[in-house]
């Protein structure tokens, strides 16, 4: 049975209500396939930049499950698993082969993952099955017009679709993943990226929409200027602030994201075990493509 979304805000620094947690998490860097081509995603292999969709490096479930025990003695605090790229969850098995192994190995640790949700209806029973406890979906509109200007086209089910019809496929996976997820006892966290001009003005519109889906918090993540969206301005405090005000109308929100690595360990905000465990540096290399 998943861990319950009460007991999730003191295990997990993401759900962690009012303040900066003092629990750690290991992200898994186990995915590098990505399905949608989200036009503010650089997916990189690199081990300078600090921010999601970068990792130094992708690993095997098996070489997951040592990085897991080499992190928890050098950082007792780490009470999570994290899979959060630097491809799509969902996208290959990886990532439920890797929950699998680590819930036999380390049945105390909190299991959480993070999707873009294109394959989370059809692959919901799997994810249930892993035995993940907490699944964030990113979810940067629930408007097919304004999803189209965030995000080029999917890739589902061998073609390739774009514009809106690729934007109404996926919000309608999204949302319908959602409502599976959460009623089998699966505490879901939406994280929604911010771009002024594009869906500030459609944050309620999401917040309403995910948590009438069944989400139990929400994360809003300022943009980070890249790629397609490379000149839009980077959401100032004020703006994030008023952004999340709105949303809390209508679901809890998390405000202390660090906007983490995809293979963050640690306590996030403090010290990075990152350089102990992943060996197998690939420095300043990129081997994904844009997308």
């Amino acid at each position: 049975m998943a861990i319950p979304y009460e007991e999730l805000t003191t295990k997990h620094p993401c759900y962690a209500r009012g303040k900066k947690g003092s629990t750690g998490r290991i992200h898994l860097p186990v995915c590098p396939t990505c399905n949608i081509e989200c036009r503010f995603c650089d997916r990189r292999i690199n081990d300078y930049e600090q921010r999601p969709g970068v990792a130094s490096a992708v690993i095997t479930p098996d070489e997951a499950v040592e990085a897991v025990s080499k992190s928890l003695e050098l950082c007792p605090e780490i009470k999570v698993a994290g899979i959060a790229g630097p491809g799509d969850t969902l996208a290959s098995d990886y990532a439920l082969e890797t929950f699998r192994l680590i819930g036999n190995r380390f049945p105390g640790l909190v299991k959480c993952m993070s999707t873009n949700g294109l394959l989370l209806s059809e692959r919901a029973d799997d994810v249930i099955s892993a035995g993940v406890d907490s699944l964030t979906v990113t979810v940067n509109a629930v408007d097919p017009e304004i999803s189209a200007k965030l995000n080029r086209g999917i890739l589902w089910h061998g073609r390739h679709y774009t514009g809106t019809e690729a934007a109404e496929i996926l919000i309608k996976n999204q949302l319908e993943g959602i409502r599976k997820i959460s009623v089998a006892g699966i505490t879901v966290k939406v994280n929604t990226v911010l771009v002024i001009g594009i869906n500030d003005e459609h944050i309620e519109d999401i917040a309403r929409t995910v948590k009438e889906a069944g989400a139990s918090i929400y994360n809003i993540i300022p943009l980070i200027p890249q790629y397609e969206l490379k000149d839009y301005p980077e959401p100032s405090c004020v703006q994030i602030d008023a952004a999340r005000t709105k949303a809390q109308k209508y679901i809890d929100v998390f405000r202390h994201c660090q906007r983490c690595r995809a293979d963050a360990i640690g306590v996030p905000g403090e010290k990075d075990f990152g350089d102990q465990i992943y060996l197998k540096r690939i420095a300043h290399k990129d081997t994904f493509s844009h997308g």
